[in-house]
């Protein structure tokens, strides 16, 4: 019965939270907005990972609310996978359950109803297009974020009025946000490999002039990229700058 409940209770769970509203993440509701997180945070501290009781800043849940859609499967899935994979931004389930193939979204890509074959190349560039139109604003929350982190916790160190059970959650929410930054990170050299690797498998299928536009589309996002990854971090994971892309990410404390 154990060994049935924790799937069942999962499947209830996304199915409750089968609504979307936003960019596709969860619509807001009661369930959405306190059930999940308080559970995520739940599930968080049982894996041994980070978790601050403390209330988000108004740029912290901006800056949770601009990684939604950078963290999450660029290629298109079922209403039921699309809903169990947003159980990772929520912490309810770890990011080592993250897909690390590079042709999932090729596959997608062509087992799409499309017109020609130019209409795959041009769903390629938009899709690389859009992923590169939130990174500016991304980077300039995510500064502003590490910013006041380090008031945070110069502030920590220096005040003697700040008792000692605030130290725990303060350093944990610090943590929280830089691997936030860093999954980020790293779900974008991914998802930069993705779409290198359908571009190539696209031109081997199906040669095109329109390969140029979308190799254009691939190439100002990875410009973008490198300046995310290449933000002066805190360092609280051993170093400033991103992770490596070949390990993945976790909020472990």
């Amino acid at each position: 019965m154990k060994r049935l409940a924790a799937p069942a209770i999962l499947t209830c769970l996304v199915l409750a939270a089968c609504t979307t509203g936003d960019l596709g993440r969860p619509r807001p509701s009661l369930f959405n907005d306190q059930i999940v997180p308080a559970m995520g945070e739940w599930a968080a501290r049982l894996r041994g990972e980070a978790a601050s009781h403390f209330h988000l800043t108004d740029d912290e849940q901006q800056l949770r609310a601009r990684a939604w859609r950078l963290v999450m499967p660029a290629h298109e899935r079922s209403a039921f996978e699309t809903q169990l994979a947003s159980l990772v931004p929520a912490r309810m389930l770890p990011t080592a359950v993250q897909s690390g193939s590079v042709s999932d979204y090729q596959r997608a890509l062509t087992s799409g109803s499309f017109a020609s074959q130019a209409s795959r190349y041009n769903r390629l560039a938009e899709d690389a297009n859009a992923d590169r139109a939130l990174l500016a604003p991304f980077r300039a929350n995510a500064i502003r974020v590490v910013n006041a982190d380090r008031a945070r916790l110069r502030t920590l160190e220096a005040s003697p009025r700040v008792p000692a059970e605030s130290q725990e959650p303060a350093q944990a929410r610090v943590i929280e946000n830089e691997a936030l930054v860093l999954w980020v990170c790293e779900r974008l050299r991914f998802r930069l490999a993705s779409y290198r690797y359908a571009l190539d498998n696209l031109v081997v299928e199906m040669p095109s002039r329109e390969a140029v536009r979308a190799e254009r589309a691939i190439m100002g996002l990875e410009a973008e990229t490198d300046l995310v990854c290449k933000l002066p971090l805190i360092g609280v994971f051993g170093g400033e700058g991103a992770a490596p892309s070949d390990r993945p990410v976790v909020y472990k404390g």
